[in-house]
């Protein structure tokens, strides 16, 4: 296998489906399955456990089904009592299914919010928290080691029962280890998220539109909108069932403007129709992301994945504080590339702010920490600013249906005092200051654009690069052999006089550089001011 294919970025493996050995097809998937099986089993041997217990999940993506199902053959054939889900599902689930059926691992075969001709393969621990660095990198290792003669699988048993469904019929009734996950497990993970509601009949008078983005959201996301007893949910028609070809939506991404065009699209033609809608929501095809726009009076306007955040925090804090269920010496987790306001916020209201690298396994690990002490309850909330939330203690990672829940009974509480999410932004933004946050990408495909990413970060790290900027860096972080308690990272940051600061990173799970900006001022126009110059020094020198 070649060093492409092996490395693991912030969720695991992910490439381009196709044939050879840096592609996903069933080859690698088997072999990939191989050298996780054989290091769960060597880990259970140095821990002296018992057996190894497999959970695994897959979303609607060409051929996702089969490659679950290749890996569940190799699992058993390993002596791994393995559960395979029925039909596609939200990585969310699976990370609770891992928790709830009190296994030892779990795999979902998905590529998240990449184009239709990606594939991955996300491996999960016991807590159902995304295998961190160290432990990923001895996987890695183990796969790196498994040649196609390694391979032990079950596949041959079943291949005469017909098509894949047939198979997997076959392989839970032949085998004692190959088990069928229940769809009835869907159902009983919505309720559970449902116990994160904070507003029931909020959402009462609320009309809101919701595309799953032809993925694993559509079930698990309705139920939880419909429990909620939102007034009227309305569908994206096209968007609705699964479609690995993602027809309307060749970016299935909903940080992206272009994956919401259809839902704007229907948005606006209900308006027309004197149905105006008040809120669109969209999940990623995995469903643990959320995109939202809301209905102004200037028209549809997109939040950010850091607006979302810090609505959510500010929903947490006002809400459990009225209701009152806010825990002691509260908690929130985010990232290091997300915005700054929400330290700000803490800091206002006596809480902590705890911040980590990119990658929701890192939230996760907090999460797990806060457990071995027993003060889970601090949690309050775990986001990225990619459109990743939790607010819950029932998944170890980002989760979609949660977020849907919340932003839908927030919007609810929103309308019944007569004012929108962009509302409740603009009185935060006089509470606590103004900030901005932006986002610039680079895609560098290849080895030659891997290699083109590698030397810009090598650029930035150069202090002679300061002397091009225009404004004063106060501050310069290099997180390459750790930094703050955090392990080592490819990033860089920052800070600028006048208030800003820039982050660049290589994204772990597409070839781009990304640059992340942030800036603040006591107005609009001051922010605006700092972001305008701060952008113009980095992204010249890229």
């Amino acid at each position: 296998m070649s060093e492409q294919q092996l490395k693991f970025g912030t969720a695991g493996v992910r490439a381009l489906m196709g044939e050879g050995p840096d592609k996903m097809n069933v080859d690698t998937v088997r072999r990939i399955s191989q050298g996780y099986a054989d290091r769960l089993l060597e880990a259970a041997a140095e821990k002296g456990d018992g057996g190894v217990r497999m959970a695994i999940a897959y979303d609607n993506r060409r051929d996702s089904d089969l490659f679950a199902f290749e890996s569940a053959c190799v699992f058993v054939a390993n002596g791994i009592e393995t559960h395979l889900f029925g039909r596609l599902s939200a990585t969310p689930l699976l990370s609770w299914a891992v928790r709830k059926l009190g296994c030892t691992a779990g795999v979902v075969v998905t590529a998240s919010h990449n184009n239709r001709d990606y594939s991955g393969y996300k491996i999960y621990d016991e807590t159902g928290c995304q295998c961190l660095t160290e432990e990923a990198s001895r996987v890695a290792a183990r796969i790196a080691e498994t040649k196609a003669t390694d391979v032990r699988t079950m596949a041959a048993a079943v291949e005469a029962a017909g098509s894949l469904t047939d198979r997997v019929k076959k392989a839970a009734e032949t085998h004692d280890l190959f088990h069928r996950i229940p769809d009835s497990m869907e159902a009983e993970f919505v309720e559970t998220v449902m116990a994160c509601c904070l507003s029931p009949g909020a959402a009462s008078d609320l009309r809101l539109v919701y595309t799953p983005l032809n993925g694993t959201g559509n079930i698990s996301v309705r139920d939880a909108l419909a429990r909620l007893c939102v007034g009227e949910v309305v569908v994206v028609s096209e968007q609705e069932g699964p479609d690995p070809d993602f027809t309307t939506c060749p970016e299935p991404n909903p940080e992206k403007e272009d994956a919401l065009r259809l839902g704007l699209a229907l948005c606006e033609k209900m308006d027309r129709e004197g149905k105006p809608v008040d809120i669109l929501l969209a999940t990623d095809p995995d469903c643990d992301r959320v995109g939202v726009a809301v209905h102004t009076e200037e028209g549809y306007v997109r939040l950010s994945g850091n607006q979302i955040g810090v609505l959510l925090f500010d929903y947490l804090i006002e809400r459990k504080k009225e209701i009152g269920t806010i825990p002691n010496n509260p908690l929130m987790v985010t990232t290091i590339v997300s915005t700054p306001l929400t330290g700000v916020m803490a800091e206002a209201n006596g809480m902590e702010v705890n911040r980590v690298l990119t990658g929701f396994k890192y939230i996760g690990e907090i999460m797990n920490n806060l457990e071995a002490k027993g003060e889970e309850n601090r949690f309050l909330l775990g986001f990225e600013e990619s459109c990743g939330y939790l607010t819950g203690l029932h998944a170890r990672d980002k989760d979609g249906v949660n977020a849907a829940l919340l932003i839908a009974e927030m919007a609810g509480l929103c309308k019944k005092q007569g004012k929108t999410l962009t509302d409740r932004l603009d009185e935060i933004s006089k509470r606590y200051g103004y900030y901005l946050e932006s986002l610039s990408e680079f895609t560098k495909p290849g080895a030659e654009g891997m290699k083109e990413i590698a030397d810009a970060m090598e650029k930035f790290r150069d202090p002679k690069i300061q002397e091009r900027f225009s404004t004063e860096v106060t501050d310069y972080k290099d997180y390459s052999h750790g930094l703050g308690g955090l392990p080592p990272a490819d990033v860089v940051s920052f800070t600028f006089a006048g208030g800003g600061n820039a982050i660049l990173r290589p994204s772990g799970t597409e070839p781009k550089l990304k640059v992340y900006f942030a800036s603040a001022g006591q107005t609009r126009g001051e922010a605006e001011a700092a972001m305008a110059r701060m952008k113009k020094d980095i992204l010249d020198a890229v």
